[in-house]
């Protein structure tokens, strides 16, 4: 691993963990009130995207778009954390783990958790507000985005949130180093790469 690449991977791993380090909305006992405002909590993608967007534009950074992969990768945690009651980036397995399972460069790619918020302005507000957090929804690399809501009344925050942010994956090159092919040794044969001799 370049030290470039060590360096930022462990700048991401700061980011992350100094993201997800601050105090979360606190949560009152539930009750009829809170139910009712949990039950109505809906997240509408599409002004995810504008929210971030607008965020990132007036930074001067490129637009993301909603990616389904990462929707995917992104519901899985939020509903790891519902079931669980666990603001932790791995309910649903190590970051790094997921990250890898979903084809994706871990030093391109961040994740932003919240909970207790009751709406999708409310969750990026929050996430605005943590330098973690908004040092990730204004990653440069990012190009695509994935974004997700779990509820769970009988938990502490009742709605889970989670935001993927990714760039687009490196195009991997395949080099042929020719054809198998035999190679006279001392009473045996062996192979090697290339052309015959």
């Amino acid at each position: 691993m370049s030290m470039m690449t060590r360096s930022g991977a462990a700048l991401l791993t700061a980011l992350l963990l100094a993201g997800c380090a601050t105090q979360q909305r606190e949560t009152a006992a539930p009750n009829a009130k809170r139910q009712e405002r949990l039950a109505a909590v809906r997240l509408d993608s599409a002004e995810a995207v504008r929210i971030l967007n607008a965020h990132r534009a007036e930074r001067g950074l490129g637009a993301v778009r909603l990616d389904p992969a990462l929707t995917t990768m992104a519901q899985r945690q939020a509903d790891a954390m519902a079931a669980n009651d666990s603001l932790s980036h791995d309910a649903a397995g190590t970051f790094n783990t997921r990250v890898h399972a979903a084809g994706l460069d871990t030093v391109r790619a961040a994740e932003n958790l919240g909970a207790g918020y009751f709406s999708t302005q409310e969750a990026f507000e929050g996430w605005k507000k943590s330098s973690g957090h908004a040092a990730n929804l204004v990653m440069p690399q990012a190009t695509r985005m994935g974004i997700a809501l779990a509820k769970n009344p009988q938990t502490r925050y009742g709605a889970w949130w989670t935001i993927v942010l990714a760039a687009e994956p490196e195009k991997r090159q395949e080099l042929s180093a020719g054809p198998l092919v035999p190679a006279s040794g001392r009473g045996t044969t062996t192979f090697r790469w290339g052309p015959s001799l």
